[in-house]
């Protein structure tokens, strides 16, 4: 495990959480930079630790091995005290993984419609595998996956409304 100390006062370690294509790693990098803090991005992490994209290792290992090794990337990472992190939009919903971030730091969930996040990741079909086989569905696949994931979601230290969320309004709320 790695030396984290439960989140106390100032904001330390920010996780951002939420669909893919809602702005984790955009909107991440720049209130990183915003704040002086260093932008961590999970998700590569995880692909320079198997040497291969997340796309290879699901699909060679399966959803089940990929979750625990998102899992161990997660609570293993040696962190600095102060990071913006961007997680996969699955990690919170398995195991531990959201009572785990909410108790080493401060959770952000960016909330936006099944539309607008379909119309973000339309182009990004062959980037993500799991997008390709839902075509016309594509909004109704979204909206049945933000059902699911609401439950964990929701336990976000902050809930922003992602359609007009820039770093400066998160600095904003996070200084609250």
């Amino acid at each position: 495990m790695n030396n984290l100390k439960p989140a106390s006062d100032g904001l330390g370690l920010i996780f951002l959480i939420g669909f893919m294509g809602c702005g984790k790693t955009t909107l991440g990098r720049k209130l990183a930079s915003r704040l002086g803090y260093e932008f961590i991005d999970l998700d590569h992490i995880l692909e320079a630790q198997v040497g291969m994209t997340i796309a290879e290792y699901f699909s060679k290992f399966g959803e089940d091995a990929f979750r625990k090794l998102e899992s161990e990337v997660l609570k293993f990472t040696n962190y600095p005290e102060h990071a913006v992190i961007s997680t996969g939009g699955g990690l919170p919903c398995f195991f531990d993984n959201m009572e785990w971030m909410n108790t080493y730091g401060k959770t952000v969930y960016i909330k936006l419609s099944p539309k607008t996040l379909a119309d973000r990741l339309e182009n990004e079909k062959d980037k993500r595998p799991v997008l390709n086989n839902h075509g016309e569905n594509l909004v109704a696949f979204i909206a049945g996956k933000l059902a699911e994931r609401d439950k964990f979601y929701s336990q976000a230290s902050i809930i922003a409304d992602g359609l007009s969320l820039t770093a400066e309004k998160l600095e904003r709320v996070l200084n609250k």
